[in-house]
């Protein structure tokens, strides 16, 4: 089998346009039933439920939690939330599987903890594929996309998209299970 990859010079929401073409194009050669993708503020979640809108595709947009940045804010407005519904595509808020109470440990008492471990593994490839895998289980916990199935996962770096990937879902308490099967585009840098 022979796929084609695209590789970004540097990271960053100047690829979103060229994430969305990959999976568009691996959507209508693969037949993908699942998308998932990350937005922070909404922008890539707009851009992505607008182009799915009249397609079956079970897109899920997934966003920071409540008081990610600061406590009692979300970096999403509540009208970008709405937008983003109104194409059809379904919103998950919650904790990063990575990022959750092992971080307050961490920054309290020092050390390291299996999640930050396990988040800076998958930063060696970069920070995309390590939201993708992120935000693949998430959706998975919450039941909006079925496990052990392929699905393709947008995310980025900072704000916007910059890695496509088909992941074989499993839900958090299953992380051993989940795969990278495929890297159809991410940065180099």
């Amino acid at each position: 089998m022979e796929r084609k990859v695209i590789y970004f010079e540097k990271p960053g929401k100047e690829n979103t346009s060229a994430c969305l073409e990959v999976a568009m194009q691996a959507i209508k050669d693969n037949s993908y039933k699942h998308l998932v993708v990350a937005t922070t503020g909404g922008d890539t979640g707009i851009l992505f439920s607008e182009a799915l809108k009249t397609s079956e595709v079970n897109l899920i947009v997934v966003t920071h939690s409540a008081g990610f940045k600061e406590p009692n804010t979300s970096e999403i407005p509540n009208d970008v939330i709405e937008k983003i519904k109104s194409n059809g595509a379904k919103i998950y808020t919650g904790t990063i599987l990575t990022h959750s109470l092992e971080t307050a440990f961490s920054s309290k008492f020092g050390g390291l903890y299996p999640t930050l471990i396990i988040a800076q593994s998958l930063r060696r490839f970069g920070e995309g594929p390590k939201v993708c895998c992120e935000i693949v289980m998430m959706a998975a916990d919450a039941g909006l996309i079925p496990e052990e199935e392929e699905v393709l996962a947008v995310a980025g770096t900072g704000r916007g998209a910059d890695t496509v990937m088909v992941v074989k879902s499993a839900a958090s308490k299953r992380f051993l299970d989940l795969k990278v099967l495929e890297i159809r585009a991410k940065p180099r840098a």
